[in-house]
């Protein structure tokens, strides 16, 4: 009787459990979804915040807006500066040094002196000479005399001019001699190199001064056979030293006409003008322009990417890559001519174009 009376309430029990667990899960389910909506609503607020409300990927790129303009192909060689005068003084005759009258860096003149050999051997024999002249001008002074007042022979007249005449002679012989032991500076310019020292033998063709007019340089470079078409005397050419981080505009002063059989090449000079930080032997970059059109669309030539089926690059529209085909014409450095496929004011992409594919959403950087 005991058992029955207990079921009835464990029953009522139940059924009165039941709303109550109920209850606290869906209030638990409430809180969970204030709690979602509080979390979305701070993430928005950050990306916002962040600029990347946008969940769509997008590729930072660089872009330049694209402006005709003029285009200029280049030759680019490569010279050596050397002096227009540029000579080794060497004495004519082999003797010991007694004197230097110049040091490294002098400005000399043209026939200037610049240091002596020992000639005493033909100063004595020029005083002897010398001496034998004025004897023999004395007789022929006299004979010349008598011989006016018609006194004495025409033999005689005759024999004292030779000798004066012949001992004459002798005499500028023996100081033209006496010249060959001198170095003498053949050009104006500075003192380059000498490396003499007094008591050194001197001897011609190894003892020398080297004299350098610096204020008259040029450019000596070999143009390969392919542009003999391309390169003549005349033509405009920019250089670049780079060694003195200087360049300048110049014109090919002469351009060889004969074909050299074992470089196929020729010559060129291009005089420069007077510079300070121009020195002879620096090396040059020589950039003559061998092609010229005004009005063309110039781009970077690593924005252009090849493929099987031609040229292309990429360029930003409406925050999307856009691929575009092209033709490219001449190409100088890191410029190409772009023939068609492009027209001012696209804006190309530079940086980042290898990254994106047609139609790739993109995002346009604005650092500098």
């Amino acid at each position: 009787m005991k058992k029955l009376l207990y079921i009835p309430a464990i029953l009522l029990l139940a059924a009165c459990s039941q709303p109550q667990g109920k209850a606290a899960k869906q209030a638990e389910l409430d809180k969970l979804k204030k709690q979602e909506a509080d979390l979305s609503a701070q993430i928005t607020k950050l990306q916002t915040e962040l600029g990347s409300t946008d969940s769509v990927k997008r590729t930072e790129v660089n872009v330049v807006d694209i402006k005709a303009g003029n285009f200029t192909n280049y030759v680019q060689l490569q010279g050596r500066i050397d002096a227009q005068d540029n000579v080794v003084a060497y004495p004519q005759a082999s003797g010991s040094i007694t004197a230097l009258y110049v040091k490294v860096g002098d400005h000399v003149s043209k026939g200037q002196v610049l240091a002596q050999l020992d000639n005493s051997v033909l100063l004595q024999n020029i005083a002897q000479a010398q001496a034998q002249a004025n004897l023999t001008q004395t007789v022929y002074q006299r004979q010349k005399n008598l011989w006016d007042q018609k006194i004495g022979t025409e033999v005689q007249f005759l024999q004292a001019k030779s000798n004066f005449e012949s001992s004459e002679k002798q005499v500028a012989s023996l100081k033209q001699q006496a010249n060959l032991y001198r170095i003498v500076s053949p050009i104006t310019g500075s003192v380059d190199q000498m490396d003499l020292k007094l008591g050194q033998i001197a001897a011609p063709g190894s003892t020398g001064i080297r004299i350098v007019n610096a204020d008259n340089l040029k450019i000596k470079a070999d143009v390969p056979e392919s542009y003999v078409a391309d390169v003549n005397q005349g033509d405009n050419v920019k250089v670049v030293i780079p060694d003195a981080n200087d360049s300048l505009m110049a014109k090919v002063t002469f351009a060889a006409k004969v074909i050299d059989q074992a470089s196929r090449s020729f010559g060129i000079e291009i005089r420069l003008p007077q510079r300070k930080t121009l020195r002879p032997n620096m090396t040059a970059v020589i950039k003559i322009a061998d092609y010229s059109k005004n009005n063309s669309i110039v781009i970077p030539l690593n924005a252009v990417q090849r493929s099987t089926s031609g040229d292309y690059v990429f360029v930003a529209n409406n925050g999307e890559a856009k691929k575009k085909t092209i033709k490219v014409g001449a190409i100088s450095g890191s410029q190409a001519e772009i023939l068609s496929g492009l027209t001012n004011g696209d804006k190309l992409i530079t940086q980042g174009a290898s990254e994106v594919e047609d139609g790739d959403k993109i995002k346009i950087s604005t650092a500098n």
